[in-house]
């Protein structure tokens, strides 16, 4: 009998993705309904409808699966797309981000993960890495697209476009709460995207003068 070619469609990968994303879901769900005090890995495995196993193979705490989770959202929800200009890709780019920032439940959760950072080295090291420089490797391919275009200003430099963006982000988030709206947004776009002025030196002829 003929061997048949193996199948491209592989349904054990596909369960195992839709399982995935049914317990990061349900994370995402609980965390606001219960907060991060009450919520569990049970709690999880129940609504996602799956044996706590299943969760303990893929995150190590609870942590583990709601930095997943953001780190999802933040990829379906702030888009990089090519807009035709610098300027427009990042006002997109802000709006988006800070769009997302305004949800509660978004916020409670980043809040809860820095503080998760800070006290648990391990966890720190990972949010940096799966989540904070995902998010700037995400503006990072705006800057490379407007470099290649030619119309990236000189200033402010790179790396310093992408600490005043997260900067004022996390900022926002954990001192002051202000808000982030549309303002903030032109605010931002036209302190990043205006081309750096060179100084004005005027100079007086105080010479004899008759």
């Amino acid at each position: 009998m003929d061997k048949q070619p193996p199948s491209e469609s592989r349904p054990g990968r596909k369960r195992s993705e839709e399982s995935r994303m049914a317990i990061l879901v349900a994370a995402f769900e609980l965390v606001g309904e219960v907060g991060y005090a009450g919520l569990t890995i049970e709690g999880i495995a129940n609504r996602a409808g799956c044996g706590k196993q299943t969760i303990y193979r893929w995150w190590p705490t609870k942590a583990h699966v709601l930095l997943e989770a953001l780190a999802v959202k933040g990829d379906l929800y702030v888009t990089n797309a090519d807009h035709g200009s610098y300027a427009d890709d990042v006002r997109a780019f802000l709006g988006d981000m800070f769009g997302l920032s305004r949800q509660q439940r978004v916020v409670d959760v980043l809040c809860v993960l820095m503080a998760e950072a800070q006290i648990n080295e391990e966890f720190g090291e990972l949010f940096r890495s799966a989540f904070l420089q995902r998010r700037r490797d995400a503006l990072e391919v705006i800057l490379d697209r407007a470099r290649t275009r030619g119309d990236l200003p000189p200033r402010p430099a790179a790396s310093t476009v992408l600490d005043i963006v997260f900067g004022v982000l996390w900022y926002r988030l954990l001192a002051t709460r202000r808000p982030m709206g549309d303002d903030l947004v032109e605010d931002l776009t036209a302190t990043l995207t205006q081309a750096a002025q060179p100084p004005t030196n005027t100079v007086i002829d105080l010479g004899d003068q008759q």
